[in-house]
């Protein structure tokens, strides 16, 4: 008889009805990955946060075809039931079987580990839907897994430069190109979520990842195009990443360039794609001037992208260690102590990979 695996795909939920916004971003905001203060201060400046900025963001919820909701939900089902066809097919002697964790809103991390209990997993594989690691998305998730369940688990941390995932990107923007009427002078904006400066500055290889994907991309589309990454989604009074997508956006349109603007972060749709790179950016294109704007599709279940999901699961599964990245090993450079593999797990003249160009 076959093994019972468990799936659990992480990602942070989104509010499923206009009600939920508050309580979502509540739920987000009092994360200590996320605003790292003192209790006390934090669940203070998370009730604040949320209070103020609900009606504006039920305003952008209400713009998406989802009941004043996030898709982000349907979406996550449509990457599990993709995924599980394809390790049926891999592992066909097991019983593979994918559950969504959500951090901020339904179905909680907690409601999917007691969910795998239930089951009675035999094997379970922690995947996020974050490619790129971060303290603030993956690092979260896991610390509210562990929390929540006691039994042994494989994780897989991150996988920015797996061949499929790279390949599933540039194909979509390949692919928006060529319905946009393949123009010439073209700037590309790979758009991935912002951090703090000082997360980053705290060891967090997030916007490593980010930048060294950015470079892959570029490699792999023509030669002529401008290729820029940029962090969107600032929110408080701290010093972000950059450059700011809005600044990028309004730098390329005013040189009357035809924009191709890519989520690289965000794998699913959801309002960060749908109404923050669909709609408000698309504005500030028009106003300056871009000969065009178009919105390349997040990943969703491309086939590519659920390939990768296939393969880093087979691959968890078959390891000796209990984390892994698209390298197998550490993928990060030392200084980024942020990386969730131990420097002790960094064996001595252990290659680092490097991401190709």
């Amino acid at each position: 008889m076959g093994r019972k695996i468990a799936v659990v795909l992480f990602n942070l939920g989104g509010p499923d009805k206009a009600s939920s916004v508050q309580p979502f971003l509540k739920n987000l905001f009092r994360d200590p990955a996320i605003i790292r203060a003192p209790l006390p201060l934090r669940w203070f400046l998370a009730r604040l946060i949320s209070r103020t900025r609900a009606p504006a963001v039920i305003k952008n919820y209400a713009m998406m075809d989802a009941g004043g909701g996030s898709p982000l939900l349907r979406e996550t089902e449509f990457q599990a039931r993709a995924l599980e066809a394809e390790l049926a097919k891999s592992l066909p002697g097991d019983d593979v079987k994918c559950f969504i964790a959500m951090r901020y809103w339904h179905p909680f991390t907690e409601e999917a580990a007691a969910d795998v209990k239930r089951w009675g997993a035999d094997e379970v594989v922690l995947l996020p839907l974050y490619p790129q690691f971060s303290t603030t998305t993956t690092g979260s998730s896991l610390s509210a897994w562990k929390a929540a369940f006691k039994g042994k688990a494989r994780t897989v941390c991150c996988y920015p430069f797996d061949e499929n995932f790279v390949s599933a990107h540039v194909d979509r923007i390949l692919e928006a190109h060529r319905k946009a009427g393949a123009p010439d002078q073209v700037t590309l904006l790979l758009s991935a979520h912002g951090l703090p400066e000082q997360v980053v500055k705290g060891g967090d290889p997030y916007q490593w990842q980010c930048e060294a994907l950015a470079e892959m991309i570029a490699g792999r589309v023509p030669a002529h195009w401008e290729v820029i990454p940029c962090y969107q989604s600032r929110v408080g009074p701290l010093k972000w990443i950059g450059p700011s997508t809005e600044a990028e956006v309004a730098r390329a349109a005013l040189a009357g360039k035809h924009i191709l603007i890519s989520p690289i972060a965000f794998v699913s749709e959801h309002i960060e794609t749908l109404v923050e790179l669909g709609e408000e950016y698309r504005l500030v294109a028009e106003k300056d001037g871009a000969a065009s704007y178009t919105r390349v599709e997040a990943l969703g279940t491309h086939p590519g992208f659920i390939r990768t999901l296939t393969e880093e699961t087979i691959a968890a599964l078959g390891m000796k260690t209990e984390i892994r990245s698209c390298a197998g090993g550490r993928l990060c450079p030392s200084d980024w102590t942020g990386c969730p593999h131990a420097a002790t797990h960094h064996k001595a003249g252990e290659r680092m990979v490097e991401p190709a160009h």
